[in-house]
């Protein structure tokens, strides 16, 4: 299951795949975008070296120019099928480049044509190919999907950004690398048989739970403590979390198909919105354990997940000078390990217990003793018998304010020795008689980017040699290399089979990698791998999935042989009156809720005439049965008696005659006519020349509508003879004067016409089945009734919306509903609102729409007065919502339209710290209007101080911008913006000084490449002309307050386009920096060389909506 928030195209979601489909607001089907990688990630395909794969180069030339919508590349061949790349130079219909795989003849393959890839498209960075964005997905390719690809995939405004590399010369390099897959037939695989297990079916987005499920499911002593928990038959699986994961491990055991998750997320407290999250499995581990924790408490398998899981650490700080020392004890049930820096599990080890040095400026407190040097560090008192470690695959970047995930290579053993090297990871306190060897039970794997992507695990439940892939639905057999090798990250090398533009080897990122492993202890797997059989499960839980599984059967058997049945509802009288003016107010009966009947198709009617007689108490001889019949205009009205011949047919045969449509139902409407006593009579004899009428009164000073009966009137008779009748089914005075109606239509309009008294019934085009509402004519001139006459009445109740309010800051919960029509205008709506509210000013409400799909807020918010009806704010693609979220402004929203808002972070002059302001000004300002107002907001080193805006991006300066440049094309999205004081000495320039750009920088040699890694703040420095490195060096360790001891560590060199050139104390620097040949002063810098030990300073930017919610588990 590929994982995405199952939304439409205006989500904030750049790793969102679609098939292209030219989407527009009424072709998109958001949740199909959803279901369908589950196939193409689920397909048993061969290992990567096995299949054919390709690398295909294409260049654009004259990108910017191109004026058409789409455009295709050539064509290219992997695994003797043809392909090529699709791209929307403009976006399709987003603010994104979007690109796609396309199958190039998909118009002439034969039928039925199918074929599964995995493969990546790529933009080229032709400044720094490390910076080109990349992005990999798999799909099986059919006539119905036959591209696929990513509508989101990098924001325009970076893609035609020149400084920023990916279009130069007006060139644009896209990249495809195709690797082809054999498919085996999904829908034929069957897990239990193959494996002896089952997978977990996926809600939406619940993949890395069932991974999660599996991993404990297979530790028997955590299932076995599960099952001896406590529950009665009186418990509901949906409101009881041990309930529902006894049933669930139980159906896991017991069931030959993939088994439901729903009763378990709903005992979680979730609704759909949280099962279409994406969580982080670490957060719902520790949550879920919790809960069962506190579960447990005072029942026989109390304290089971500690005797399982935790472990205990010490942390020490220890003085160096003074025999000081403070420990603490401290309890963890799983450990996250660092990945990056680490080459394999035991390095990450080695970094968990490195010892810090506490001295200089960071010396440590001893109580009696002062400030003394120390060394601070953790030690292990003892480890679980089921060791769960968390590797850390994400991380914050605080240069673009978002998380990035982390895909090195990182190695990890199927035997884990904690007491090697004399055990180095143990404190004194620690049992040595304890052997810590672990052996692997589990790999759970993310798939994917940082935004979403795909969990499933490998586990070998028993320990053997053999492993399975956990995959939602499906379970396969796999080997050792995928299991372990496989999973360790990093990047593989594909031959190039099609020079182009560049031709070193194609490194292809690994994007799935091992994201948490589960290791059990030698010298407890016997009691950990235990036998988990029947007598281990509740008396009252097993009745209860067996009873579960009869049913199931029996609903399977009944499909099984709906085609030997047919379905007859039947509408009487008792339900018009009991429906109408309460669940339904147009036409009649609303079929679902009347009484139905199953009888097999060859029984004769009158069979099912003495069964209608048993039920209601109406001889047969006093029925007549009458057809229902779909108008042009869709209605549903009763159109025409059974006749004698019908009613001696079979139950089929007459469905036949009622309905073309295969497996329809018979619905039919009951005429039972009732004598004086109010016993049945015999129906009287319908001549063509009679007309059954329907009759609805309406009350305008209640706004109420009821059925009071129905009549046959004689064709050329009129309306004012059965006046008085009329009268007495109202319960009126007989002289009182009605006014009639005819009920037309109300699809998609209401249409309902007044009634000529004097007119014929047939010249009134009155016919079988036609409703008249009528209601008192004295009322219709009333201006104490909102609604006076029945037309007005049935547009008030056609448009009637109730619309539920939440406010923005709280998107789950209802806040006050208001019924309002969709017909108001947006002054209606937020006037309503503000009232609801107390707000004297509507127009400083704003509202946002709901998405259908997500069930959460749209990113936009509605501009003022952008709509013209609440029924447009209310339609999300084919759906309509009844939520809408409000926000209340500090400024009207006009006003707020008007202005730009820009997040600038201000770094102070003197002190270590940055702040981040948000600046709201007109759209028409200019960057000096900005550095003013944020003048106003800080703290400067003199009163007199000028301000500059940079632009960083990745640890380096692209931009200073001039103080006339207007604000309202300025992106704070990508890029940091950030404030700072111009210092003194760059005010007063001489003729040979140089302002030279200055970052900080280290070597990644990961992958055996060297890459430069640029962190930190970067900055101006002005050199002199014939000044010495070694000068500079002086007034960079000034300015930048770095110990002697640090700064003696730290290297300087010259680089340009990311090459580094080392410098002696005694080099010029001026000379370095003569050059003019080089593309943006960026790439010529002054690089320091030294570890990244700075603490982090930024302050998280809040996006208006994020996409990883906090787990909660409400129950």
């Amino acid at each position: 299951m590929t994982v995405m928030t199952p939304a439409p195209i205006d989500q904030e979601d750049e790793e969102i795949l679609v098939p292209h489909s030219d989407l527009t607001e009424n072709n998109h089907q958001p949740m199909e975008v959803v279901a369908q990688p589950e196939i193409a990630n689920t397909v048993e395909s061969q290992p990567v070296e096995d299949a054919p794969s390709t690398r295909f180069t294409w260049r654009i030339e004259n990108f910017s120019r191109l004026n058409t919508k789409k455009l295709y590349s050539d064509t290219f061949v992997v695994g003797s099928y043809k392909w090529r790349v699709l791209i929307f130079p403009k976006g399709n219909n987003v603010d994104y480049l979007s690109m796609y795989l396309d199958v190039a003849d998909s118009t002439s393959l034969p039928y039925g044509w199918s074929r599964y890839a995995q493969f990546s498209l790529a933009v080229v960075n032709q400044m720094h190919n490390k910076f080109s964005v990349r992005k990999d997905t798999q799909h099986q390719f059919n006539v119905r999907e036959s591209d696929w690809g990513f509508t989101s995939f990098m924001p325009l405004g970076e893609l035609y950004e020149p400084s920023r590399g990916y279009l130069v010369n007006d060139v644009l390099v896209v990249e495809a690398e195709v690797l082809v897959r054999r498919i085996v037939d999904y829908w034929t695989y069957d897990s239990k048989k193959e494996t002896g297990y089952v997978g977990l079916k996926n809600q939406g987005a619940t993949c890395y739970m069932n991974s999660l499920l599996q991993t404990l499911y297979h530790i028997p002593y955590f299932r076995k403590a599960v099952y001896h928990m406590p529950t009665t038959e009186n418990d509901m699986p949906s409101g009881s979390i041990p309930l529902a994961l006894q049933s669930l491990f139980y159906k896991l055991q017991y069931s030959d198909t993939s088994v439901a998750t729903k009763e378990l997320t709903k005992s979680f407290g979730w609704d759909t919105y949280d099962s279409f999250m994406q969580h982080d499995v670490q957060e719902l581990n520790r949550v879920l354990c919790e809960k069962l924790e506190d579960k447990m408490k005072g029942t026989v398998v109390e304290g089971t997940i500690q005797k399982l899981f935790e472990g205990h650490h010490m942390n020490y700080i220890e003085c160096i000078n003074v025999d000081y020392k403070s420990t603490r004890k401290e309890s963890f049930y799983d450990l996250q390990l660092d990945v990056k820096g680490c080459r394999d599990v035991y390095a990450s080890f080695d970094k968990y217990v490195e010892v810090e040095r506490l001295e200089g400026d960071n010396k440590y407190h001893a109580e009696q003793y002062g400030l003394q040097d120390a060394k601070k560090g953790v030690l292990f008192i003892d480890f679980p018998p089921v060791l769960q470690l968390q590797l850390k695959r994400f991380e914050y970047d605080f240069m673009r304010d978002t998380m990035v995930k982390i895909n090195d290579r990182y190695e990890f053993p199927l035997q884990l020795d904690l007491d090697r090297e004399n055990g180095k990871y143990l404190s004194p306190d620690a049992d040595r008689s304890v052997r810590n060897l672990y052996t692997l039970h589990s790999v759970l794997v993310h798939s994917g980017g940082v935004h979403g992507g795909h969990y499933y695990a490998f586990i070998r439940p028993t320990l053997s040699d053999q492993w399975y892939k956990f995959d939602d639905e499906r379970v396969t057999k796999e080997d050792i290399k995928r299991a372990l090798e496989e999973q360790y990250g990093g990047e593989e090398e594909l031959p190039q089979t099609n020079p182009g533009f560049n031709n070193t080897p194609f490194k292809f990122t690994k994007y799935s990698n091992a994201y948490m492993l589960v290791y059990i202890r030698e010298s407890d797997k016997d009691k950990i791998i235990c036998n988990v059989d029947e007598k281990d499960i509740a008396e009252h839980l097993r009745e209860r999935l067996k009873k579960e599984q009869e049913e199931k059967e029996h609903k399977k058997k009944e499909k099984a042989e709906a085609h030997l049945y047919t379905i007859i509802k039947v509408a009487r009288d008792e339900d018009l009156a009991e429906q109408i003016g309460r669940d339904i107010y147009f036409d009649l009966v609303d079929h679902d809720k009347v009484r139905s009947f199953r009888f097999q198709k060859q029984m004769p009617f009158n069979v099912f005439r003495e069964e209608i007689a048993r039920e209601f108490g109406v001889p047969v001889q006093f029925q007549r049965f009458w057809l229902w019949a779909k108008r042009q205009n869709h209605t549903y009205r009763p159109n025409r008696p059974l006749t004698a011949i019908e009613e001696t047919q079979s139950v089929g045969q007459l469905r036949e005659v009622s309905n073309k449509v295969h497996n329809a139902e018979l619905k039919l409407f009951l005429e039972v006519e009732m004598g004086l006593d109010l016993r049945p009579i015999v129906p009287p004899e319908k001549t063509k020349d009679d007309i059954l009428l329907f009759f609805k009164l309406y009350d305008p000073e209640k706004e109420e509508l009821r059925y009071v009966g129905r009549l046959f009137v004689r064709g050329n008779g009129k309306p004012s003879e059965i006046l008085r009748k009329l009268n007495e089914m109202a319960g009126f005075d007989p002289e009182e004067e009605i006014a009639l109606y005819e009920e037309i239509k109300f699809e998609p309009n209401v249409m309902c016409e007044p009634i000529d008294k004097k007119i014929g019934f047939r010249a009134s085009q009155l016919e079988d089945g036609d409703i008249i509402c009528f209601q008192k004519a004295s009322l219709m001139e009333s201006e104490h009734v909102r609604y006076p006459d029945v037309s007005s009445y049935l547009e008030y109740v056609h448009n009637r919306q109730v619309v539920h309010f939440r406010s923005l800051d709280k998107p789950k919960e209802d806040d006050f509903c208001l019924e309002m029509s969709r017909l108001y205008t947006y002054d209606d709506v937020v006037g309503r609102v503000a009232q609801q509210l107390g707000l004297d000013d509507p127009s400083k409400i704003r509202l946002t729409p709901h998405n259908c799909y997500s069930q959460q807020p749209k990113p936009q918010a509605i501009k003022y007065r952008g709509v013209d009806h609440l029924s447009d704010m209310l339609v999300h693609y084919n759906q309509t919502s009844d939520i809408l979220y409000y926000e209340v402004l500090d400024i009207p929203l006009p006003e707020l339209q008007g202005l730009k808002t820009l997040k600038v972070a201000f770094h102070h002059a003197t002190k270590d710290e940055v702040v981040i302001h948000t600046i709201r000004l007109p759209k028409q300002s200019t960057v000096g209007d900005v550095l003013d107002d944020l003048k106003t907001k800080v703290e400067l080193s003199h009163p007199n101080a000028e301000l500059r805006l940079l632009e960083v991006f990745y640890h380096k300066i692209y931009k200073v911008f001039p103080p006339n440049e207007k604000i309202e094309n300025i992106n704070d999205q990508y890029w940091t913006l950030r404030a700072e004081e111009i210092p003194e000495e760059e005010k007063n320039l001489g003729p040979h000084d140089r302002l030279i750009h200055v970052y900080h920088f280290n070597k990644d040699t990961a992958q055996n490449q060297m890459q430069i890694q640029n962190f930190g703040d970067p900055f101006f420095l002005v050199i002199h002309e014939g000044e010495t490195l070694a000068e500079i060096k002086v007034r960079i360790q000034k300015k930048l307050q770095v110990s002697d001891e640090e700064f003696a560590k730290w290297k300087f060199a010259f680089l340009s386009l990311g090459r580094p050139e080392y410098l002696q104390d005694s080099d010029i620097i001026s000379t370095r920096f003569q050059r003019r040949d080089v593309y943006g002063a960026w790439e010529q810098y002054l690089g320091l060389e030294h570890t990244d030990n700075a603490p982090k300073r930024y302050a998280v930017n809040q996006s208006r909506h994020t996409y990883e919610k906090p787990v909660k588990i409400y129950n």
